[in-house]
């Protein structure tokens, strides 16, 4: 008996523990499920059915490796990788960087109020309602709030992604097909067919995760000591990244592929699903975008303030106030300011600022990569939590891959003109 309470006790103590480390790996994988990304996880859904199911085993395997070096860096070094990049490759790749991903940042974060606007408008709310008032009470949580009140609320976010596994449920799906696709993974040879593939597996990793990953395990103050619940926590975000992914596929696979219904974005994918599986998965599928363009529109410029500041030796950081990192959160609501306001704009050109935006992650993705595997095999900087052989040989092939995709992802477009 007395050994049992002692086993009952380790278990909720290890469950304590990790419900306080909890929030860096969810919260940074459940973003990868932005507009963007479920705009891309539609149109393959509706565009090859279950076909293209099979690419988010690989992007899984990419993801929890890429944010394990991440965030064991981070906790490391205590630095972010802004910091650590301008120390060991210099001004000019930093100042790079820094230009790519401010341009990056405000393009991306406009696509997520899109989403925002498109959203409501299935519930018949104008873009000039839900845009302004999205973007104030995101100014309000990150200026006003503390990192634990903003991380409290971002994983509820990541929670609420899940609702597109009643969506997808609703459209009844072929699960004896899906079982096929996974098993006996085929593709048609083809640009188009390549690009899709490519789109899939390149949405699962983007350059300003990398530095929001870094800056929010410093942020949280984890230590080496608690690297078992870090990786449990990368790998539990992965997992629901992975997962909502998977339903947004099969909703659209289901309902809107043996209907040959074409959509151009995450908003035509709900309205499409209102005949075809009923009004409640329709709004279930829209209030599931609603939720990942606020959560990701919260995120994205934050990454992209953490970045710039750390580059150029600004405070950063949500516990801090206004006047203890002015510039940090002068950029943050600039970067919120210019995004809603050119979703505001009557006909913005929004398909041009997502290309653009994409292309532009696509250039910096390899720097930030390569950047990143030179750092993390450097004793001086990591000591004895250098990459193993195992690790690097997994590292550089992801890179090596991730790399070969940006690149057929900018030369796929002008081969098939």
């Amino acid at each position: 008996m007395a050994g049992e309470k002692i086993n009952r006790k380790n278990i909720f103590r290890k469950l304590a523990v990790f419900l306080m480390i909890l929030g860096p790996g969810i919260i940074t994988g459940s973003v990868d499920n932005d507009a963007g990304g479920i705009t891309t996880y539609s149109l393959a859904g509706a565009q090859y059915g279950y076909g293209l199911i099979w690419t988010l085993i690989p992007s899984f395997v990419v993801l929890v490796v890429i944010q394990e070096m991440n965030a064991r860096m981070g906790i490391v070094t205590g630095k972010g990788l802004a910091d650590l990049i301008r120390e060991n490759a210099g001004i000019k790749i930093t100042f790079l960087i820094f230009i790519g991903l401010l341009f990056s940042g405000i393009g991306n974060t406009t696509t997520e109020f899109a989403g925002v606007a498109g959203s409501m408008e299935v519930f018949g709310v104008s873009k000039y309602i839900s845009v302004p008032i999205v973007g104030i009470l995101v100014w309000l949580l990150v200026v006003k709030g503390t990192y634990k009140t903003a991380e409290r609320i971002f994983l509820i976010f990541s929670v609420s992604l899940l609702t597109y596994v009643v969506s997808a449920i609703m459209g009844k799906p072929d699960w004896h097909d899906i079982g096929l696709s996974l098993i006996h993974p085929k593709m048609e040879v083809s640009t188009k067919s390549m690009a899709m593939v490519i789109g899939l597996v390149g949405t699962t990793i983007a350059p300003w995760m990398q530095f929001y990953m870094q800056s929010s395990v410093i942020e949280k103050g984890l230590k080496m000591q608690n690297y078992n619940y870090t990786l449990t926590d990368i790998i539990v975000g992965c997992i629901i990244t992975v997962v909502v992914a998977f339903f947004i596929m099969v909703a659209c696979a289901s309902t809107l592929y043996p209907n040959h219904i074409e959509i151009n974005a995450a908003k035509d994918a709900a309205l499409s699903l209102r005949p075809l599986a009923g009004n409640l998965a329709s709004q279930v599928f829209a209030f599931g975008l609603f939720i990942a363009s606020i959560f990701s529109a919260t995120i994205l410029p934050l990454a992209t303030a953490f970045f710039v500041c750390e580059a150029f030796g600004f405070e950063a950081g949500l516990d801090k106030k206004w006047d203890e990192a002015k510039e940090f959160y002068i950029l943050y609501t600039g970067i919120l300011v210019i995004s809603a306001g050119i979703i505001m704009i009557p006909n913005a050109p929004l398909i041009k600022i997502s290309l653009w935006s994409q292309v532009i992650n696509g250039i910096l993705l390899p720097v930030v990569l390569v950047s990143m595997m030179l750092l993390i095999n450097k004793k001086k900087i990591m000591g004895i939590y250098v990459n193993k052989k195992a690790t690097n040989i997994i590292g550089w092939t992801a890179v090596v891959v991730l790399i070969g995709l940006s690149a057929a992802l900018l030369i796929l477009p002008i081969l098939s003109r």
